[in-house]
């Protein structure tokens, strides 16, 4: 195969000449370093948009009290309320709608403007002590019950520094928390 004219190390043109063997190798080669290409890259893709669907968007309700809708619609019934900062799991997207999961499993539908995504908590224990500060030698503050959403203002450790929408602040160990 003829493939133009080449200049040498001596700057004089000569024909540049590659046999049909060697071009057919290079042609496989190419093709199939772009198959691994392209196959690498939809699987990277791939993993990346199942991790993000399976895991979905966390989000928390971000006004005093929402209704829960067992459709995407004001046309469907509200089936239960959440409190402002309850964090959930958002499934799936259908307008301005979200289906969530929650901390106990359960699924209902949200307006989107009803959410905003913050750092959330929310109580997964019959009985929480809420401390003075990050460690069980701090003094207890107050105690919550299973379910009681925060806002988390920092992190040190396991321990989350909270407040709720009254206002109560405190630290809880991330292992009360959903």
């Amino acid at each position: 195969m003829y493939y133009g004219r080449e200049r040498n190390s001596a700057g004089c043109n000569h024909s540049a000449y590659k046999s049909n063997s060697t071009m057919n190798y290079q042609a496989s080669k190419g093709t199939v370093f772009r198959k691994i290409k392209r196959w690498l890259c939809f699987l990277v893709v791939f993993i990346c948009l199942g991790y993000h669907l399976a895991h979905g968007e966390r989000y928390a309700v971000s006004v005093p009290k929402a209704n829960v809708r067992s459709g995407p619609g004001k046309q469907y019934d509200w089936i239960w309320q959440v409190e402002k900062y309850y964090p959930v799991q958002v499934l799936k997207k259908s307008g301005s709608w979200y289906l969530f999961r929650d901390f106990e499993g359960d699924e209902g539908w949200i307006h989107k403007s009803l959410l905003r995504k913050m750092s959330t908590v929310i109580t997964r224990k019959k009985k929480c002590n809420i401390r003075a500060g990050p460690g069980t030698k701090y003094p207890i503050e107050f105690t919550v019950g299973e379910g009681i959403p925060f806002k988390v203002i920092e992190r040190k450790g396991n321990w989350f520094h909270i407040e709720h929408a009254d206002g109560d602040k405190g630290w809880i160990h991330k292992s009360l928390v959903w």
